[in-house]
């Protein structure tokens, strides 16, 4: 019987990359991603060779481009990139990640397959690079990094390589998937030897970790401003993250055009340059960037959370799909549809009521092992694992960047298996700390 791709994903051997196709991507497509989004400043602060054998690199995901980075300061060293599982059921990356041999990971699950294969690259002697994020940046600033990283990498015990890029997510980021050229700068080090590995608790090899990666890329920006080419859509699909209006404080009227925010109850709004600076219109209340509209979004949901035992959000129609069995999904896909029905997020978890080949379908995933969604290309979706298995779950409306907060803060008050940077304390203060999100005179 033929197997199926999730079998041959599963079963596949995995390895170092090929000399002469790792030579090829170097040199030829390497370049070519390169252009793509402008202007580098590449720093290299300590050699990639500084230890022989095997070694892991780290890196902020900021953009879809951190890859090209990695490899072009890393001397044609063969790597082992660690990619999102659902990612290798996608046609247009069906050879490449065969050829330089990619390691699958189901985001934020204790995955085995993955944790087998990095195991068999450095008992050979090779390198494995992923994000400890487990997702490339939804906002513009970083995410903490996974639960158990720290432990992962001190059981090891090889050489932690970092790479911390700036400006890439003002490049190429989540909320709209067009490549806006500009300047991105990064740096490479070895950000943890074995000794410290051997000396650090796993909590502390997490918080220097934190620590280092983070990274604001409108924050960096607005002390470098550089300018970048958005093509006049500058705010395209904000509203997917931006749903709650600052001024009026109504959620889900947010609307976007060209280089316009604007909110359709009470007016507020404003403009956004190619520097991604906000310029508020008259009397405008406006955060100061789209990170910070976030954060000021995660404040209001988690008060709510803890003031409200019965907080719920509930989003009908929503579109189930599921991975192919067979056939790999082309025109950049990322799952057929399968189903449709109800998502509901409240303190108990997160539900799904409805069908699935025309059956009677649901779930529930709670909170001590379910912390956050996976956002796969853009804000318009989300992506979940069931039993292991990925789906997808497309809601009819912009609501995605409520679902993935309230997820996130539902967990965090309840289990806080994936705690928030210690620097993020102003989240869930009481009162609003202005010039945490807007811009005091």
């Amino acid at each position: 019987m033929k197997k199926t791709l999730q079998q041959e994903v599963a079963t596949r051997n995995y390895k170092r990359p090929n000399k002469f196709i790792w030579w090829f991507l170097v040199h030829f497509i390497a370049p070519i991603a390169m252009k793509q989004y402008g202007k580098q400043k590449l720093t290299v602060k300590d050699d990639i060779d500084k230890y022989e054998g095997a070694k892991f690199i780290i890196y902020n995901h900021q953009s879809r481009f951190d890859w090209v980075n990695i490899v072009k300061m890393t001397k044609g060293r063969r790597i082992n990139f660690v990619i999102g599982y659902n990612e290798f059921f996608r046609s247009h990356f069906k050879l490449i990640f065969k050829l330089v041999r990619s390691i699958p990971k189901k985001n934020f699950t204790q995955d085995i397959v993955s944790v087998k294969a990095m195991t068999k690259i450095i008992k050979e002697g090779g390198i494995v690079c992923f994000s400890p994020e487990g997702m490339s940046s939804i906002t513009g600033h970083s995410q903490p990094i996974a639960p158990g990283t720290g432990k992962f990498l001190k059981h090891f015990g090889v050489p932690i390589y970092a790479m911390k890029s700036q400006g890439a997510y003002l490049v190429n980021h989540k909320v709209c998937l067009d490549n806006r050229q500009g300047m991105m700068e990064a740096e490479l080090c070895c950000l943890l030897s074995p000794e410290d590995l051997q000396a650090l608790s796993p909590e502390e090899i997490d918080a220097k970790i934190n620590e280092y990666l983070w990274q604001d890329d409108y924050d960096w920006n607005f002390e470098k401003k550089y300018h970048f080419k958005h093509m006049e859509n500058a705010t395209s699909h904000y509203e997917d993250l931006a749903y709650y209006c600052p001024k009026c404080g109504k959620e889900f009227g947010i609307v976007t055009k060209g280089n316009e925010i604007k909110c359709e109850h009470c007016g507020n709004g404003a403009t956004l340059d190619d520097q991604y600076m906000f310029h508020p219109f008259e009397n405008a209340v406006i955060p100061m960037s789209l990170s910070k509209w976030v954060d000021l979004e995660r404040h209001n949901e988690y008060l709510r959370i803890k003031s409200d035992p019965n907080y719920e959000f509930i989003v009908e129609d929503c579109v189930l799909g599921e991975l192919p069995k067979y056939k790999y999904l082309t025109h950049k896909k990322t799952s057929i549809p399968c189903g449709k029905g109800t998502v509901k997020v409240n303190h108990e978890g997160f539900f799904f009521d409805g069908e699935r080949d025309g059956k009677p379908f649901n779930f529930k995933l709670t909170y001590d092992k379910f912390w956050t969604l996976v956002i796969v290309t853009d804000c318009t979706f989300t992506g979940i694992y069931v039993n292991g298995e990925y789906l997808d779950i497309i809601p009819p409306k912009p609501v995605i960047g409520k679902l993935l907060l309230m997820v996130e803060e539902f967990s965090r008050f309840h289990f806080n298996v994936w705690p928030n940077f210690p620097w993020m304390k102003h989240i869930y203060d009481e009162e609003v700390k202005k010039d945490k999100y807007f811009f005091t005179k």
